[in-house]
């Protein structure tokens, strides 16, 4: 029969083994939640991956045709740097920020937002080329001038929505390392001695 100081040291033994198992059960249940974050954001990153990859390949075509149609206008239209510093009192295109939660991780997302007011080309109303520019040059001129604005405006929405691709990804490869390494060490550092302890202490009670 255990006498009472037997029973005395039981007791805190037996306090301990309680606090652990809870501490155990905490781990598994924080190494399952971190486990689908990763997931979730292992999943997102590689969507952003393709995303990034067809950017670039578009941004290649974009930039390729807004060099040529420069090419065009220097042609048809010799130096045009005068008029299209003259004619641009202020900026027709604004980039807007957004922030977009995936599992807790706060992602930028950047837009272009195009101004009101914004010069319209002729070939809206009339077909006979950009209001602005249908004066420059010769040999219709101004449309060469009004198709490169409009090259390299889309090229300009590309080189944004890459710029925000890549932003998200480098965060989310930062957050997928930092997450792993977590996961990583609740599995096998923090849960197996936190099963040994209990295995211990169950054989001390023993």
């Amino acid at each position: 029969m255990a006498s009472s100081g037997q029973r005395e040291a039981v007791f805190p033994t037996r306090m301990t083994l309680g606090t652990t198992k809870v501490r155990l059960k905490g781990a598994q249940n924080g190494h399952s939640l971190l486990k689908r974050k990763a997931d979730a954001i292992s999943k997102r990153f590689r969507t952003i991956t393709g995303k990034i990859q067809d950017a670039k390949r578009q941004m290649g075509i974009v930039l390729q045709q807004a060099a040529f149609s420069m090419v065009e206008v220097g042609y048809t239209t010799g130096d045009i740097g005068y008029a299209v510093r003259e004619n641009a009192k202020r900026a027709t295109f604004k980039v807007r920020s957004r922030q977009e939660n995936i599992s807790g991780v706060m992602l930028p997302s950047f837009a272009i937002q195009s101004l009101d007011g914004e010069p319209k080309s002729e070939s809206s109303k009339d077909g006979a080329g950009s209001g602005e520019f249908s004066l420059t040059g010769l040999s219709r001129g101004g449309q060469q001038v009004q198709k490169a604005r409009d090259t390299y405006s889309k090229a300009l929405r590309v080189l944004v929505d890459l710029a925000s691709l890549q932003t998200a990804f480098d965060i989310l490869d930062e957050v997928i390392r930092l997450t792993n390494r977590r996961v990583n060490a609740i599995e096998y550092v923090i849960i197996p001695r936190l099963e040994n302890t209990i295995a211990y202490i169950v054989s001390e009670l023993d």
